[in-house]
């Protein structure tokens, strides 16, 4: 067999959040041109308009695409791929693709109401708005999974092998290793996806003590620190302070890990009675059936959590707890206006019900709206944080009104020291590390951070950028 030296490429994630990509091309056949993730652009209208816009490299040049876990910025497009012509298939974990399958055919229902919505009510600029992508074309891509087994090595083609490990970010999540050449003889990559925290309730840590050349690394925290709070004693008091307002606490959370880890944080919160005992409503179809898979899948939770649950609990099932699947119960959330706490997707406020709840919520000055995980630059959720006085849904100018709080601690991402400890339990120094997924600012300190601590070299790529690489 031939050996090549492998080339990388970056297709999304460069410079921002959303979007992940990352094409690896070990050979000239088909099956030797992969993808690892095929995320969703979010965010500025700059960065969706590549949605729309054909992929630079023609879907049907790919022979398989690897999934690090099932969030929409790393599986999002995947429809969109299958429609344009790609036909290999899908490599994810079993929970991955479970979640992926939620993720997916929400995000073509979704794509499919506001277009709908949109032409009802005349906002959008385009006659008639059309989805990027429709249920059916959802169902193709749902149809090409193929299930691993984390840990094990599977035999992607002639040149490839990948194995799939515990990242710790979601349910199912992994860092993919990438062996090119016979046992990696022309080169091993580690593309990280989303790497989680040490510690962090229902999920197991990521792994470490890899052995590679190359490592394509998110960088989501780089520079910012979760710190030492508690992060349970904060939301304690911020559901306080909201029945404290008399109003609404209003939570955006993503449908996937953040959901579920807020239901385990609220529990624990009434059970050891440091709030009370307040209606908690869940307004999210996706969350509820991905809560449900989370019980579903507990084969890869950490011990602690399954230990819970084979002892009779239920760890992700508050008191008072109120699940709402249709509209018509959605839109009764309308006429609840104190001492309630209500969870909406999605979590930076891009789309979902939450939009509908922001307009009736945001102009009230009782009511607070929390956020616990990361806004991109561009998203309606940092329009918020940032503190202005308005914001755009649905072609109004919203008032903000309502008190806009944040904590921290509930990200699912590593900070920048969990990142720097989960390289330094490589077995060897990589040659090079990518840093990808992340804001620029956050990028360039994670790379100073990485090469104070380590003696390597750090490449920040620009989208469509191509590296050639050999041992």
């Amino acid at each position: 067999m031939t050996q090549f030296a492998p080339t990388i490429q970056f297709l999304g994630a460069t410079e921002t959040v959303t979007g992940s990509k990352t094409a690896i091309y070990a050979g000239p056949d088909l099956d030797d041109r992969i993808l690892i993730d095929c995320g969703l652009f979010q965010g500025p209208k700059k960065l969706r308009l590549r949605n729309r816009a054909p992929l630079p490299i023609g879907p049907a040049s790919f022979g398989s695409i690897l999934l690090t876990h099932g969030h929409l910025d790393h599986c999002g497009y995947l429809p969109k791929m299958v429609k344009e012509g790609f036909a290999g298939s899908i490599y994810c974990t079993e929970a991955t693709a479970a979640i992926t399958r939620i993720i997916l055919l929400d995000s073509a229902h979704i794509q499919e109401e506001e277009a709908r919505y949109a032409n009802k009510k005349g906002f959008s600029k385009h006659s008639p708005a059309l989805p990027l992508y429709t249920t059916d074309d959802a169902l193709k891509a749902i149809d090409l999974f193929k299930i691993v087994v984390p840990g094990e090595s599977v035999e992607i083609s002639r040149r490839i092998s990948a194995r799939f490990n515990e990242a710790g970010h979601i349910l199912g999540s992994t860092s993919i290793q990438v062996d090119c050449g016979e046992n990696g003889s022309a080169g091993k990559f580690l593309l990280s996806g989303d790497i989680g925290r040490y510690g962090a309730p229902i999920l197991p840590d990521p792994e470490g003590d890899y052995d590679v050349d190359w490592v394509v690394m998110e960088s989501t925290y780089g520079g910012r620190f979760h710190g030492d709070a508690y992060i349970f004693d904060e939301l304690a008091q911020v559901v306080r302070d909201s029945i404290d307002r008399g109003g609404i606490l209003l939570i955006p959370a993503f449908a996937v890990g953040r959901t579920q880890l807020l239901l385990y944080a609220l529990r624990h919160l009434k059970d050891q009675k440091c709030i009370p005992d307040i209606p908690i409503y869940i307004d999210s179809p996706m969350a509820i059936q991905v809560t449900g898979m989370h019980v579903q899948h507990d084969e890869a939770w950490d011990t602690e959590t399954l230990f819970m649950k084979k002892s009779g609990e239920k760890p992700l099932v508050p008191e008072n707890l109120h699940i709402f699947r249709s509209v018509q119960d959605s839109k009764k959330l309308n006429n609840i206006n104190k001492e309630a706490i209500i969870i909406s997707a999605s979590g930076m406020v891009t789309g979902g019900r939450i939009l509908h709840h922001m307009v009736n919520k945001l102009p009230q000055k009782q009511n607070t709206i929390l956020f616990i995980g990361y806004q991109g630059v561009g998203t309606r959720g940092r329009t918020l944080l940032e503190g202005r006085p308005k914001v755009k849904i649905h072609g109004q100018q919203i008032p903000v009104r309502a008190a806009i709080r944040s904590v921290n601690g509930f990200s699912a991402h590593a900070d920048h020291d969990e990142m720097l400890i989960w390289l330094k339990k490589f077995k060897r120094v990589p040659s090079r590390i990518f840093l990808n997924h992340g804001e620029e600012d956050s990028m360039v300190l994670l790379r100073d951070g990485i090469l104070k601590n380590i003696d390597t070299e750090v490449i920040i790529p620009e989208y469509l950028d191509q590296f050639m690489l050999q041992k």
